[in-house]
């Protein structure tokens, strides 16, 4: 089995707001992944005395333990396990209430001998390479669905779409949003890499449609995670030499990526 991880922030004076880990039980037999996309708060107050790093480190923490810790746990409890818990820590300093309590994407996967669980919850991205080297991108797709009125501003965003029914949802201080999670399992027999990507990392395909998800996964395999995110940096840069192309978001995000070979 080979596993690899990065994760560098889009901003070397800003603390990484993602999260990745992969658990290996004392066991040897199977194992699991984690990769969380903190979501920058504008510029205010939100509720909270901790920064956004701290939420994405201590649920991160939560689902890496308790993915390995507790295996016949489905993987949509596990989430609303880790949730309680975070949202437990700091309920008596923090208005858990305001929309832009910290919160945080999630891909969740966990394999054993004999399946291949899968969780995902807003906009990061988990590929599924088959035995034949078919991809298949599991999403979330639900923010990408909305239309363009609805994310005009942040006040726009917090107030009708963002964790409400008919937006989309991320993980923040409710337990119950993990039942709004795609999730799935695969036979273990027809999985035989995974790939994990906050949306900083899979700009690569969606925003810059460098290649498709079957190229950025082999881009991994052959040259490695950190060749991925070296060029999404050099696509960024680029990017931001157009004066005339409109702005979409961050010049430079978190990117982060999980890769698996089982």
């Amino acid at each position: 089995m080979r596993t690899e991880l990065v994760s560098e922030p889009g901003d070397p004076g800003h603390p990484n707001e993602d999260f990745a880990s992969v658990g290996l039980p004392a066991s040897g037999q199977g194992g699991s992944l984690v990769v969380l996309d903190g979501v920058t708060p504008p510029k205010g107050d939100y509720g909270c005395r901790h920064p956004v790093s701290w939420f994405s480190a201590r649920l991160g923490g939560a689902l890496t333990e308790l993915s390995v810790s507790q295996g016949d746990l489905p993987l949509a409890d596990v989430l609303s396990h880790a949730i309680r818990r975070v949202a437990a820590a700091h309920a008596d300093t923090c208005d858990l209430s305001h929309p832009r309590t910290p919160q945080a994407t999630v891909v969740l996967a966990r394999w054993s001998a004999s399946e291949v669980e899968y969780l995902v919850l807003s906009d990061s991205v988990l590929l599924v390479e088959s035995p034949a080297g078919e991809v298949g991108a599991l999403l979330d797709d639900r923010l990408s669905r909305l239309p363009r009125g609805s994310l005009a501003t942040d006040a726009v965003v917090d107030s009708t779409v963002r964790n409400k029914e008919g937006g989309f949802f991320t993980a923040a201080a409710d337990p119950s949003v993990a039942s709004r999670a795609v999730t799935g399992t695969l036979p273990r027999s027809s999985v035989r890499a995974l790939a994990a990507l906050t949306d900083g990392a899979a700009r690569w395909v969606e925003r810059f449609h460098a290649g498709d998800w079957a190229g950025l996964l082999a881009l991994v395999r052959e040259e490695g995670s950190a060749a991925l995110v070296e060029r999404v940096r050099a696509l960024e840069r680029a990017d931001a030499l157009e004066p005339s192309r409109p702005r979409r978001g961050k010049t430079h995000d978190d990117a982060t990526v999980v890769f698996a070979e089982l």
